[in-house]
């Protein structure tokens, strides 16, 4: 009978006093981190820091620190150590023969989160191409650490092809996976290009991890996208179209983002983060309640800044508002430079909704063209199109005939034209 995987974790962190950095926000980084690994399977019985100088060369953490993380974790029967830090692959080795402990870092963790939600082909595709990537960077010295890996938590995805030994093997797999990826990209950029030209409006929703992107996108489109409060719920882009707007609107939920997000996975993923590139409007969510939100927003602003989306016309939702004193709603209005429109919102309970929704409807009204004209009584089923895919803003019945007041889309002129022919 086949033992049963041991998934007990200990959690380190390093702190550097030569930084200066605020404490704070590396003890909430170390808090992600736990979180992280415990959507991907582990059960953190542990949790350490160290404060050093500088990271060792050849540990990250100090030797004797590692000795005695090992024998805690004898005592607690765990087997992993889990470090908040990107570690090369002789680090990894080392801990390992000093440890005899399965070692990660934050990398592997978020990887193994991504090949674990990946649903579709391309999502999978996209995973592996970032693992191998990965696993390519630290061939050199790695050794043992990087065998023991296994099949198991770090290395979901591609399984076990010996890729430690063979950086030629990685190479050939991933040109292979790239060219597969380049023929799903291909339906990606026709559906793109079809868009544009029924002149669907397409906005993006993007925003830190968690930060309640598919509820609101639920909410907006009177869908029901699975949501779930973990990081990288939702990982694969997902499409739904506005409810109740007189103007074609697709809204599209996007990965979240993340610190330290790994370079490997926005490479391998840039395909999928063009649909914030190519969006028509951004909405950024951000948790309100989250004692870190302001740095999450600025972690946010610098990933559509790499992605050349940080001039787009843009949404900003504080959501989950109902977590929250209202003095700190007043405290922050106005607060982003970057929004046409701050809303404040709770995707879970409807508050602000409408509000977001009317919102969004305004943008591309805005780049309509207006008309007023009087369509005769014998064409009256003009009228009944322009009721259909127009903004109506008026409409009265004089002895002539009906004047209509309303913005169209320039690819429906076709439907005035016979009116404007005649004036």
């Amino acid at each position: 009978m086949k033992a049963q995987e041991n998934n007990k974790a200990i959690v380190l962190g390093v702190y550097l006093n030569s930084q200066h950095s605020d404490k704070a926000i590396f003890e909430n980084s170390l808090k992600e981190l736990i979180e992280l690994t415990e959507t991907a399977g582990l059960e953190v019985v542990g949790e350490a820091i160290q404060y050093r100088e500088k990271f060792d060369s050849a540990y990250a953490a100090g030797s004797g620190k590692l000795l005695e993380i090992a024998e805690i974790a004898k005592n607690l029967e765990a087997e992993t150590i889990v470090l908040d830090i990107n570690l090369t692959g002789s680090q990894m080795r080392n801990i390992n023969e000093l440890t005899d402990l399965k070692v990660l870092d934050r990398t592997l963790i978020i990887l193994d989160i991504f090949a674990m939600r990946a649903k579709t082909g391309e999502g999978r595709l996209q995973v592996e191409i970032a693992q191998l990537n990965d696993r390519a960077t630290r061939l050199v010295g790695a050794g043992k650490a990087l065998s023991r890996l296994g099949g198991g938590i770090g290395t979901r995805g591609p399984g076990e092809t010996q890729l430690e030994s063979d950086r030629r093997h990685i190479q050939k797999r991933i040109n292979y996976l790239k060219g597969k990826l380049k023929d799903v990209q291909k339906q990606r950029n026709l559906t793109r290009t079809n868009r544009d030209k029924q002149e669907i409006y397409k906005v993006a929703i993007v925003g830190y991890t968690n930060a309640g992107k598919s509820t609101l996108l639920n909410a907006l489109a009177d869908s029901n996208v699975e949501t779930m409060d973990q990081v990288f719920a939702t990982l694969d882009p997902t499409a739904r179209k506005l409810s109740y707007s007189e103007i074609p609107i697709i809204l599209i939920d996007t990965v979240g983002f993340i610190r330290n997000l790994p370079h490997q996975l926005v490479e391998a993923f840039q395909s999928t983060l063009e649909e914030v590139t190519f969006a028509d409007l951004i909405v950024q969510v951000t948790d309100i309640s989250d004692p870190e939100f302001k740095l999450q927003v600025d972690i946010v602003e610098k990933q559509l800044e790499a992605l050349d989306a940080d001039a787009k016309p843009r949404i900003h939702v504080f959501n989950k508002v109902e977590k929250v004193d209202p003095s700190l709603v007043e405290q922050i209005k106005g607060t982003n430079r970057h929004a046409i429109k701050q809303i404040f919102a709770s995707a879970l309970y409807g508050n602000g909704i409408e509000e977001l929704r009317q919102a969004i409807i305004e943008v591309p009204q805005a780049t309509m063209l207006p008309f007023r004209l009087v369509v005769p009584y014998d064409k009256s089923n003009i009228i009944s199109e322009l009721q259909k895919i127009a903004v109506v803003d008026q409409l009265e019945y004089q002895d002539e005939g009906a004047e209509i007041v309303f913005k169209i889309r320039k690819n429906d002129l076709g439907i005035i034209t016979p009116l404007l022919n005649n004036k």
